[in-house]
């Protein structure tokens, strides 16, 4: 058990505080399919990272703008088993309200959807795709999350579950939690990952009194 200090803590969504899996690799393999790409390639790259820069990789000479809008509608529809993560809707609840938000590669409204599906609270600050010219692993997300708490991003707390998110926690200058939720140990630690646990439910407000930053107690992996 390890204790961690900061002033707030900055989560992404999908694989760190709701289960899209399933529905990710249903919108994605079919995407691909259409489009004639390998599933499980189209998967894996479309992982933590906003769905425009996917598609532009991917199809260089299509119509990104149409085609984004129409995999945003597919994940909309697509929520039948999208639900909270073990820890996230505890944790949530735990935290001051002002020190914490959701830094996303979704689009907001996708966001919206997906976090009211799994039954947890959308943050009256939402750092999604839609507010940024570019996303993880650029340090920009978690800066604009830093930001908008007004906490510095050396004072915050990253968590993710992708390396592109650990990076971009990183090269904003935060502190990062790894999970292992979808990615390996291998895969996180390369990116840069300061601690790794299986999921949220290792995380935990430590009970304190009147003190400037939050403590966390962490169950990290062995």
């Amino acid at each position: 058990m390890i204790l961690i200090q900061c002033g707030a803590i900055l989560f992404d969504m999908d694989g760190v505080l709701v289960d899209s899996t399933p529905a990710v690799a249903r919108v994605w393999t079919s995407w691909a399919l259409e489009h004639g790409l390998i599933p499980h390639e189209v998967v894996r790259k479309a992982h933590g990272r906003p769905s425009l820069a996917t598609i532009i990789e991917l199809l260089p000479h299509g119509d990104h703008d149409a085609e984004n809008r129409e995999v945003e509608r597919l994940e909309i529809e697509d929520i039948a088993d999208v639900m909270a993560l073990p820890g996230a809707l505890d944790l949530l609840q735990t935290i001051p309200e002002a020190r914490w938000t959701i830094v996303t590669s979704a689009s907001r409204r996708l966001a919206e959807v997906r976090l009211r599906a799994a039954g947890l609270p959308v943050p009256r600050h939402l750092v999604t795709a839609n507010d940024l010219q570019r996303g993880k692993p650029f340090p920009d997300p978690y800066l604009k999350g830093a930001q908008i708490l007004g906490i510095s991003p050396a004072d915050c707390v990253v968590a993710e579950d992708a390396a592109s998110g650990v990076r971009s926690g990183k090269a904003a200058g935060a502190r990062v939690l790894g999970l292992l939720t979808t990615s390996t140990e291998e895969e996180l630690s390369s990116a840069g990952a300061d601690w790794i646990a299986a999921d949220l439910s290792a995380l935990s407000l430590n009970p304190q009194g009147q003190t400037a930053d939050l403590t966390f107690r962490l169950q990290e992996k062995k």
